[in-house]
């Protein structure tokens, strides 16, 4: 697969070859953080734990993500990105293929930690389109880039079902594995050559992280909403696991699997929301969406047992959220266009710092009182960030 794109970023923009790949990568790579969300109870089963302590799998991926985000993705601001992401999707592969053949669960966990160190390519992916779209079509193109990187969470726990039902829980890291080792090979051919940049000291990029969000009071609201909001997305679907995989429901892995397609919507949706942000409409579309992800969330407490009424608050949760992030991402990189990769480590980072919390409190609140007691934090958290948007909404009118 190629594709030709001018190399000076915003010049001529991105072709919708190379876009397409972008969202292909990136929904891959974000995919493997994920894998392991409808398989908890079986890797529970075959390691002798808890159902609880399996749900510290996707904790400790979603951490060595953020802290991945964090140390790699700002060079994308410095570095030849057509080396870089390769290089980075290859480490990846040999971290999955290590999970795949883990003998204990610590091991396990030290090498999904490794996973979601390296598995940031979509990270990289969606600043540098980023720079290359043109301003009138960034919101499109962003868009775009990360409904594949939202298909690729959703998809993937419906293949980790499938394919956890029908081979085991290895089969899935394995067939990872070969998958970003092959995208790697076309990435490695697609990519256009950065510009030269100026040099910096790895040690003063990092600290221009915390710089740049320093400078910027949009870009520290924008933070806060998305870690929180992200935090209820990622609660909500790892209690949704065990909520499936219990009575009244007691879906199989299959099946735990194919509710994540309902959430597919949320995609979808995500690709028109950047739109929204170059039409002006980015400040009242986060509201609404803030407003509707509470909404979803009153839907499956009210309706716990009610696979309708879960189906429906799944549909709405992940349109909802999912433009809420597509629109924080978007302004995100309306802020400064020379730090857009160090501006994305602070907003990804933030996020799965926020998801990680999330995963955990979904352990412990389904243990403390259950499905319910799971909402009941999300609609707090919600309408925490609801409150900020309404205080703070006019500077997030970030043209």
């Amino acid at each position: 697969m190629s594709a030709q794109v001018s190399s000076q970023p915003g010049s001529a923009g991105i072709s919708a070859a190379l876009t397409f790949l972008f969202a292909v990568a990136g929904g891959a790579a974000v995919g493997n953080l994920y894998w392991a969300q409808p398989l908890l109870g079986e890797i529970a089963a075959s390691f002798g734990t808890s159902t609880g302590a399996a749900g510290s799998l996707v904790t400790v991926t979603q951490i060595g993500y953020a802290i991945g985000v964090f140390l790699i993705v700002p060079l994308g601001d410095v570095v030849n990105r057509r080396r870089l992401i390769p290089a980075i999707m290859l480490c990846s592969a040999v971290a999955l293929a290590a999970s795949a053949s883990a003998p204990s669960f610590i091991a396990l966990i030290v090498s999904l930690a490794a996973v979601g160190l390296t598995t940031v390519t979509g990270q990289l992916l969606t600043p540098l389109a980023g720079d290359l779209a043109k301003p009138e079509q960034r919101g499109r193109v962003v868009g775009t880039v990360v409904s594949g990187l939202l298909t690729g969470i959703l998809l993937s726990r419906t293949i980790s079902g499938f394919i956890g039902d029908l081979f085991g829980w290895h089969a899935i890291y394995w067939l990872a594995a070969v998958i970003s080792a092959v995208i790697a090979g076309l990435l490695a051919k697609a990519l256009p050559s950065d510009p030269s940049r100026p040099a910096m000291p790895y040690r003063t990029l990092l600290s221009s992280v915390f710089a740049v969000v320093a400078k910027h009071r949009a870009v520290r609201v924008t933070l806060l909403l998305g870690a929180t909001v992200f935090s209820v997305f990622t609660m909500f679907w790892t209690g949704l696991t065990f909520l499936l995989s219990s009575p009244p429901f007691s879906f199989s892995l299959t099946q735990i699997g194919l509710v994540g397609l309902v959430g597919l919507a949320g995609a979808l949706g995500a690709q028109r929301t950047g739109a929204l942000h170059d039409r002006g409409w980015s400040v009242y579309a986060t509201g609404a969406g803030l407003a509707l992800s509470l909404a979803s969330l009153v839907i499956a407490a009210v309706g716990s047992t009610s696979l309708i009424a879960i189906l429906l608050a799944v549909l709405v949760i992940d349109i909802a959220i999912q433009a809420v992030n597509v629109l924080n991402q978007t302004r995100m990189f309306s802020v400064d266009p020379t730090a857009r990769s160090r501006l994305n480590t602070a907003f990804v980072t933030c996020n799965f710092i926020g998801g990680a919390i999330g995963s955990a409190l979904a352990g412990l609140l389904w243990e403390a009182g259950g499905w319910q007691l799971i909402m009941l934090g999300g609609i707090v958290m919600m309408a925490f960030a609801l409150t900020v948007w309404a205080v703070f909404r006019k500077m997030l009118d970030v043209k």
